[in-house]
């Protein structure tokens, strides 16, 4: 039987993945703000303010936790960096997205946040795969996911980004434990 944690929080040499809460709010809408940042996300709206935050942390509050987690990527001397989430949809294994603000980029933090959200899954959330996917036009996305173990399935899809307002090509990866 697999026990769910209500708010784990999980580890690593320099970050801490945890739930979103109000405090989060103001640095998510500042970190947010960023139309680089949102249109290489589906779901992320830009310009992103305080009530999008809001939403946010108010939606991650309430998930369901058998389907899906969604935690705040907290760097030790930076605060909060980012988001990783992780959540069931059509697809047979649950999906990861992630993303990390622009100062923050390049040193690794999407990768080592990735690792430890794949361990947590499949020791804790007890998944046996997750499906990830990258817009064709942000291949740093793509070596991210390669460095935390994800492979190309060969499947290209058209999905909607919400920043973007159109249809944007993804490439699609899994991760097997």
């Amino acid at each position: 039987m697999c026990v769910i944690e209500p708010s784990p929080v999980v580890e690593t040499r320099r970050l801490a993945l945890r739930a979103p809460g109000a405090q989060d709010i103001s640095r998510l809408a500042t970190l947010a703000n960023d139309p680089d940042v949102a249109r290489m996300t589906l779901r992320m709206p830009h310009p992103f303010g305080v009530a999008d935050a809001e939403a946010f942390v108010l939606q991650v509050a309430v998930q369901d936790p058998k389907r899906a987690r969604t935690f705040l990527i907290e760097h030790e001397d930076h605060g909060p960096v980012g988001v990783i989430g992780l959540f069931e949809d059509a697809d047979p294994a649950p999906e990861v997205g992630y993303w990390i603000a622009r100062p923050f980029w390049g040193r690794g933090y999407a990768t080592e946040a990735l690792q430890a959200a794949t361990v947590w899954a499949s020791k804790s959330w007890k998944r046996r795969a997750l499906m990830a996917g990258h817009f064709s036009d942000n291949p740093a996305s793509g070596r991210v996911l390669e460095k935390a173990g994800f492979l190309y399935t060969g499947e290209v899809r058209k999905d909607f980004s919400r920043a973007r307002n159109a249809q944007t090509e993804t490439r699609r990866m899994v991760w097997l434990p």
